[in-house]
């Protein structure tokens, strides 16, 4: 698509807007109005990676605001299950805080069907945050708050982004596994920090040293977390590794690879980790080797498997540590849980002066492993041993026996072999516990941004 007649197009009613204007010249109004969304769309003329799908800018708003105007023109190729890729951004200080006051609450808002009742279902609570201040954990069934219904409506204000205190009724089960009821009065929403590293653990399983880490986002700001973590959990020798992704929507590239690096054998290191494909205005295919440096001061890792656990909310850059390690490691990566999401591209960040308060990520490129393969949109990376987290059910603590995606791993780790369906389900007895009649209509880790930025 050619510049030339868009700018046409764009002086054209500039002139109409003047003349309409009762003879007073008000184009400068009119292109302070407009001129972001003109920059966007030029830019992604030039770099966008999907840019033959554009529309044509006669038939375009650029009166509406910068995100709505991008969601508008974006390629079906940019976005997925109501996910879009390419987004615009307001300058932030920091991504590992809330983004506005909140009680650490991760969960899934549940209908039943039967009796039409919502229930909202605790996955987790961010560290030192009001919900962890107040007891709540994993595995809790919030009733009512306030003795009000939960609803499709009003959820979010009580556990997304709530204003005020509230008093929540929780079910649970208590330590010996019996059903109890309790009340809990949450303090105020207040920023949380959302650490990327969320939990460690140094596992010993059938007299092997076993460790787990869950990872919860990609983040530049964090990467010194993250090798520290993995330098103490390396030191013990293990000879297995768990890597939990679940709950991983994505983040930085540059992370990623950090991350790839420092799990990579050694026979990958100066090789090829990720190759970044541009359009073909661009015709380039840019080469990101596994990065040693960046591992210095942690042991090498060399282990049994590297067992990754996934879920359709695992996206983006954490798809790509999986996607670069896969031809390195072979038989010796082990995805356990379900498909991935599906998000192969790349953004850069483009921004401009006269527009400071943007932050423009533009989807540039598809993000390839070494063997040229990206070609997992449609239906995500699949597992090695498929098995979903079940919501409904006993969801068991994080990285233990009694967690739904560890049963499987840990049979594994003592058999060598994955256990038969009916085998990974009988610890969690979930024939017991599941409500087939639940349904999940809302999960706040599907609402996370999904990332790979550059």
């Amino acid at each position: 698509m050619k510049k030339y007649p868009f700018l046409f197009l764009m002086s054209f009613i500039i002139m109409a807007f003047s003349i309409s204007s009762c003879g007073e010249d008000r184009s400068g109004e009119y292109y302070a109005l407009i001129s972001p969304k003109t920059w966007i769309y030029e830019t992604m003329q030039q770099y966008y990676l999907f840019y033959e799908d554009l529309p044509a800018p006669e038939g375009l708003n650029f009166f509406q605001k910068p995100s709505v105007f991008l969601n508008a023109v974006i390629s079906s190729r940019d976005q997925k299950n109501g996910v879009f890729f390419s987004h615009i951004d307001s300058v932030q200080p920091s991504r590992t805080i809330s983004p506005y006051p909140s009680f650490g609450i991760e969960g899934s808002l549940l209908r039943n069907s039967n009796d039409g009742n919502y229930y909202y279902r605790i996955l987790y609570t961010q560290p030192n945050s009001p919900a962890a201040e107040a007891g709540l954990k994993r595995g809790d069934w919030v009733l009512s708050v306030d003795s009000m219904n939960i609803n499709n409506d009003n959820y979010k204000n009580f556990f997304v982004t709530p204003t005020r205190s509230y008093s929540f009724q929780i079910a649970r089960t208590d330590t010996e596994g019996n059903p109890d009821t309790t009340t809990i009065d949450m303090p105020a929403p207040r920023l949380v920090e959302e650490p990327s590293v969320y939990l460690t653990r140094n596992l010993s399983i059938n007299g092997k040293q076993v460790f787990y880490i869950m990872y919860n986002n990609f983040e530049i700001t964090e990467e010194n977390n993250l090798k520290e973590a993995l330098a103490l959990g390396l030191s013990s020798s293990p000879s297995d590794i768990i890597l939990d992704l679940r709950y991983n929507p994505g983040g930085y590239v540059s992370t990623a690879i950090l991350l790839s690096s420092i799990l990579a054998p050694s026979n990958a290191y100066g090789q090829t980790c990720i190759n970044l494909i541009y359009n073909n205005k661009i015709d380039s295919i840019i080469h990101y080797p596994f990065d040693k440096e960046s591992s210095q001061g942690i042991p090498q890792a060399s282990y049994d498997h590297l067992y990754i656990l996934t879920s359709n909310n695992t996206a983006s850059a954490s798809e790509t540590v999986i996607n670069c390690l896969r031809p390195y490691l072979g038989d010796k990566l082990v995805q356990v849980g379900d498909y991935t999401f599906g998000k192969n591209v790349a953004q850069s960040l483009f921004t401009n002066p006269a527009y400071p308060q943007l932050e423009f990520w533009l989807t540039t490129n598809y993000i390839a492993n070494v063997e040229g393969f990206y070609d997992y949109f449609q239906n995500g990376l699949e597992p090695d041993f498929k098995i979903q987290e079940n919501l409904n059910g006993t969801l068991g603590e994080l990285g233990t026996e009694k967690d739904e995606l560890m049963i499987p791993v840990i049979y594994h780790i003592e058999n060598g072999t994955f256990p038969l369906p009916e085998e990974s389900t009988e610890p969690t007895s979930r024939q017991k516990h599941t409500s087939h009649s639940m349904k999940v209509i809302s999960n706040s880790i599907g609402t996370k941004p999904k990332h790979a930025k550059l």
